[in-house]
């Protein structure tokens, strides 16, 4: 595999032999191979997020821990994962990216062996937070490993269709293998499936990937890593907080406050660090800001439609795990169709611009339309729908957003750069789980309250379950609202921050690629010359 090809339009640079063409000159013969071998290590990542999700009221009961330690199994993860994204991205730059991929599967199949043998809560927490650990050096890694293997435009963007299609689905399909999982075997094959995906990922990466060179001089920037990660620290454990107590709390807001200065440490920092965590010239790219701030937006809205939706289906509509995974489906294949289409045929032609606005404005659609449902609303006519608009905007969204994220970066950059793309996903699902509960409860508890309070004397116990049934479901439809409306913001921003027309490297990326390769090129010469000469001082056989 050739890690250090970047994507760029065939036939601009001149015909000279180094340079940008020179880098994708040759791509790897087994890149598809690898394509199947990222596929299955990020599908084992995303799968995880959202089948814990359904398996934690089985080991709530099993480990017999309480609600508010229930809590602590998601944020455990959400912050190690979150806040060691950009050090893992970095550190996959500096010391190989094989190296970094095959530690994560490893260490996140191991995390989930022993979640899964779990006998007590202590356990199962320290265990997913190792699961965060191990997951934050595999999620950039994988990226990465994406961008530097493909660099021709049309088959980066049939690469970037499949792993846009399934970081969008796999949420989903998610919720069918978690309810399955949970409803015909145990809650801990939620945790144990992920050893067979882990297996079959560290026999291909073993095998097809090749080895890194260490970058020449270039060092970690330790004072960076311990701003930004203890910064978005600060932000999802604020974020959690303020899902399980209130956005008042004081330690809600110290947090927070902590959080944002932090960061703003650290974006002062790389303006002036001589070997900087996160370069300024891979965030200030207008189509990449464009792409991080796009993936943060619709993290938080996800939250929204997964949770609450599922929700709705499970317990107003009284669906079972399984039908609820069920129901999902046709959004699976939307996502799936539209990741493949806006990344072979439109990305090339029109660029991420008009794409990433168009899918803000489908998932705003699909989220209108669910603020119709009811207590008993039909799934064919009231849920399908949605899901397919949804389905066809978060395809659309994701392939986009990761192929744009990491387009044009240097070879030394791909690490890091994808790692931001996975950042701005977590800590947007960070904020969507506590601004979403906080919206729901919030609407529901109104709601019941002012409907009651109208009940003449004392309400029966059927009208207090009927009232409560009816403010549950307007919680949701706030939260749909709410997404309806950040939808919007986002299209507003994607259409302002990004540049119309294809994507092109600028000049100073060419500039920057061109340098990156010119040794690599320089060692292959040398290596041609070598072979050549000792080609013409073999001795040759002649007949007798």
């Amino acid at each position: 595999m050739s890690e250090a090809s970047v994507p760029v339009p065939a036939g601009d640079s001149g015909g000279t032999r180094h340079g940008w063409d020179a880098v994708a000159a040759q791509p790897d013969p087994r890149r598809w191979l690898i394509l199947v071998v990222i596929g299955i290590a990020q599908l084992m990542v995303v799968l995880d997020m959202t089948v814990m999700n359904i398996a934690l009221p089985s080991a709530q009961k099993a480990l017999s821990f309480s609600d508010a330690d229930r809590q602590w199994i998601v944020t455990a993860y959400s912050l190690s994962f979150g806040s060691l994204l950009l050090f893992s991205g970095r550190v996959a730059d500096l010391i190989g990216r094989k190296v970094i991929f095959l530690t994560g599967l490893i260490g996140f199949a191991a995390a989930s062996a022993v979640g899964g043998a779990s006998v007590n809560f202590a356990m199962l927490v320290t265990a997913r937070a190792c699961q965060g650990v191990f997951g934050a050096m595999l999620a950039p890694a994988a990226l990465a490993l994406l961008t530097t293997t493909f660099s021709d435009p049309r088959e980066r963007g049939k690469a970037f269709g499949v792993y846009g299609a399934i970081a969008g689905a796999g949420g989903a399909v998610g919720l069918l293998l978690g309810g399955a999982l949970t409803s015909y075997l145990s809650w801990r094959w939620c945790l144990y499936i992920n050893l067979f995906f882990a297996g079959l990922a560290v026999a291909g990466g073993s095998v097809l990937l090749k080895r890194q060179a260490r970058q020449a001089g270039a060092r970690l920037d330790v004072l960076g890593v311990v701003a930004v990660s203890a910064g978005v620290f600060c932000l999802v454990y604020g974020f959690s907080n303020a899902a399980l107590h209130s956005w008042s709390t004081p330690s809600t807001l110290g947090f927070l406050a902590a959080g944002v200065a932090l960061l703003a440490v650290f974006t002062v920092w790389q303006g002036r660090a001589e070997h900087p965590l996160l370069a300024p010239r891979v965030v200030l790219d207008r189509n990449r800001g464009g792409a991080y701030l796009a993936i943060l937006i619709v993290g938080a809205g996800m939250f929204g439609i997964f949770l609450f939706l599922t929700y709705y289906m499970q317990q107003t509509l009284g669906y079972s795990p399984v039908k609820s995974g069920l129901a999902f489906l046709p959004m699976v294949f939307c996502i799936a169709g539209a990741a493949n289409l806006s990344n072979i045929v439109l990305l090339p032609r029109i660029g991420p611009k008009p794409l990433v606005a168009a899918g803000f404005l489908l998932l705003a659609g699909g989220q209108l339309w669910l603020t119709r449902i009811g207590l008993r609303s039909d799934y064919a006519g009231v849920i399908l729908g949605p899901l397919l608009i949804t389905g066809l905007g978060m395809g659309t969204l994701f392939s986009t957003c990761m192929n744009t994220g990491t387009y044009g970066v240097s070879p030394r950059d791909a690490g890091v750069a994808s790692a931001t793309v996975n950042t701005g996903q977590q800590l947007g699902g960070s904020l969507g789980t506590s601004l979403f509960n906080t919206i729901a409860t919030s609407a529901a508890t109104s709601y019941i309250a002012a409907h009651l309070a109208a009940v003449p004397g004392h309400p029966s116990k059927a009208v207090v379950n009927q009232v409560t049934a009816a403010g549950l479901v307007h919680g949701y439809t706030t939260v749909f609202w709410w997404c309806f409306g950040i939808f919007l913001g986002g299209a507003v921003v994607a259409g302002t921050l990004m540049r119309r027309g294809p994507l092109h490297p600028t000049v100073r990326e060419r500039a920057t690629v061109s340098a990156a390769a010119a040794p690599a090129a320089a060692d292959a010469d040398a290596d041609a010359d070598a072979a050549e000469g000792d080609a013409a001082a073999a001795p040759v056989a002649t007949p007798e």
